[in-house]
């Protein structure tokens, strides 16, 4: 191969171990693509160009004179999120109110890229504190999706939902706390697996673990080796339970599984037809392939759990320290308001009352179903500039932003594994993502579904023009 566009991360680790390409090579090719496309998409906040060239000529030596066994993604270049702390780099969450210094340490999934061989090239944008679900702050200015400038790529993890869709890298670190992952993954028709609670081991997991870490990737087989590296028990963290096996690289058929469908959601938000037709396109392809298919007649989401989820995620602001938030955007001041209102007991509530309400729903799975199908968004990815709307209104979210989350942000309540495949085109010539979930720990189960559906529809050969 060649040091060129849209290879995967697998491919690319290939051919840097062989020596039919050197991570030098692979790195210019990844730069270069960042300086003619970037200027316009926006994906990226910080560039270490020089300090990443040093590691990828080292690396280059190293393979060169033969010395030792190399991790699996030795020489793959890979952002991380601005959201994440690692260490050399500045963590600014999107936002003015942050201060501006050095990161000393890495989150552990940063830690985990390093072990794998990743060389961790610039950080991606996100709205400020991830905390919406458009790609859009006023420090970097707006993140735009490759299918269509004017579109957003999604959030929170738009920057690297673009960085991959594009073609400048071949995968991208993101985090998912009410759909972080997979909405990017559906606005620009890539692959998006939000790991199980506890799967991935974050030094303080944040949300209660509703929030986890991932990425964005172009093949199934790239998400499945991603998880692989960045997942497994964490003996010092203060749940370190018993953690099933991980491994997905040599998963096969994953048999026949009872599968249901929902299109309809809970909140009452009006689902586009090319949504609902994606949907059910996919039924058809999992009926093919052998699985029983049926339809929901209702959403699994029960709206009283609502209120409590806010209260969590609002409580997430306290997490970052150093803020200035005179500085900060409208809406997550309103929210750190939201969340200094909320007292200790109430917020203890609100944990007790969400896990109340997961038990019978994730005890469905494996007894009356064993995956669950619906939109990733109940639309199709909206123009670019709706922060100004959310300014506007920084207490009541926009409609656009709750359409976009509606059938993701349960599952991070429930902890279940979710990942979001590019099944469909619009006419609109955007991509449509579905998503499906699995039980507890299923995340090998899902990745083997979303592998069928990959090797019927073929989505790795689409490409933004």
């Amino acid at each position: 191969m060649t040091a060129a566009l849209f290879t995967s991360a697998l491919d690319t680790a290939a051919a840097i171990r062989s020596g039919e390409v050197s991570p030098l090579e692979v790195l210019e090719a990844t730069l270069d693509a960042v300086d003619r496309l970037d200027p316009v998409l926006g994906a990226l906040v910080w560039r270490n160009d020089e300090a990443v060239r040093e590691e990828a000529r080292a690396l280059g030596e190293r393979i060169a004179a033969g010395q030792g066994d190399l991790p699996p993604f030795a020489g793959v270049p890979l952002p991380i999120k601005d959201l994440t702390p690692a260490a050399g780099q500045p963590a600014t969450y999107g936002s003015f109110g942050a201060p501006d210094q050095i990161a000393e340490e890495d989150e552990l999934v940063v830690a985990a890229f390093r072990r794998a061989g990743f060389l961790l090239t610039g950080r991606t944008n996100t709205p400020e504190f991830g905390s919406i679900t458009v790609t859009e702050n006023l420090r970097y200015g707006p993140t735009r999706n490759p299918w269509d400038h004017g579109r957003t790529p999604g959030g929170s993890s738009g920057g690297a939902g673009a960085a991959v869709a594009s073609g400048m890298f071949t995968v991208a670190h993101g985090n998912d706390g009410g759909g972080s992952i997979r909405i990017p993954a559906s606005c620009c028709g890539l692959v998006g697996l939000k790991p199980g609670r506890g799967r991935v081991p974050s030094t303080v997991p944040a949300w209660q673990g509703m929030a986890v870490e991932g990425a964005l990737c172009r093949t199934v087989a790239d998400a499945a080796a991603l998880f692989d590296v960045v997942s497994g028990p964490d003996r010092n963290g203060w749940w370190p339970a018993p953690v099933a096996p991980v491994t997905t690289g040599a998963a096969g058929p994953p048999g026949r599984l009872r599968v249901v469908l929902n299109t309809v959601s809970a909140l009452g938000i009006p689902v586009d037809p090319v949504v609902v037709a994606a949907v059910e396109e996919t039924g058809r392809l999992l009926e093919s392939a052998g699985h029983q298919v049926e339809r929901l007649e209702s959403d699994l989401f029960d709206p009283e759990g609502l209120g409590p989820f806010l209260n969590v995620v609002n409580s997430g602001l306290a997490e970052y320290e150093g803020i200035d938030w005179e500085r900060v955007e409208p809406h997550n001041r309103a929210s750190y308001a939201a969340a200094r209102a909320v007292d200790s007991a109430t917020f203890v509530r609100s944990l007790n009352e969400l896990e109340r309400l997961s038990r019978p729903l994730v005890g469905r799975f494996g007894t009356e179903f064993d995956l669950y199908v619906s939109p990733t968004m109940a639309i199709e990815p909206p123009p670019v500039g709706l922060l100004e709307a959310v300014h506007a209104s920084p207490e009541a979210p926009p409609l656009e932003v709750l359409s976009m989350a509606a059938f993701t942000a349960l599952f991070n309540i429930t902890g279940q594994p979710a990942i979001s495949v590019p099944v469909a085109m619009a006419p609109s010539g955007l991509p449509v993502g579905v998503q499906l979930v699995a039980g507890p720990w299923e995340e090998p189960l899902l990745l083997a579904v979303a592998a069928q559906l990959e090797e019927m529809v073929g989505w790795g050969d689409r490409r933004p023009s």
